[in-house]
């Protein structure tokens, strides 16, 4: 596995990070009753994410090997990402 592909992974998880917490504020300040609703909606998008980027690397991968570092790598920094948002926010 790459350099690259771990950067792109990290950002990746940055990215749906900040759009969480963002999102988390902007639903908080605004509309406090629907923090399950966007938490739900939030939980769907990142699951659907991760499922579509694991299926694409291990269909386009050509080594076994990197297919399942890749996926226990990515699928770990999920349960991390999952565990971090709702410590913050609970």
């Amino acid at each position: 596995m790459s350099i690259l592909i771990i950067f792109l992974s990290v950002f990746f998880y940055v990215i749906l990070g900040t759009a969480y917490v963002k999102g988390y504020d902007f639903v908080k300040s605004h509309s406090p009753g629907n923090l399950v609703k966007f938490y739900l909606i939030m939980a769907t998008i990142r699951i659907l994410l991760v499922a579509t980027i694991v299926a694409v690397y291990v269909l386009l991968s050509k080594d076994r090997e990197d297919s399942i570092h890749f996926s226990a790598m990515f699928l770990g920094m999920y349960v991390v990402t999952l565990v971090v948002t709702l410590i913050l926010k609970l």
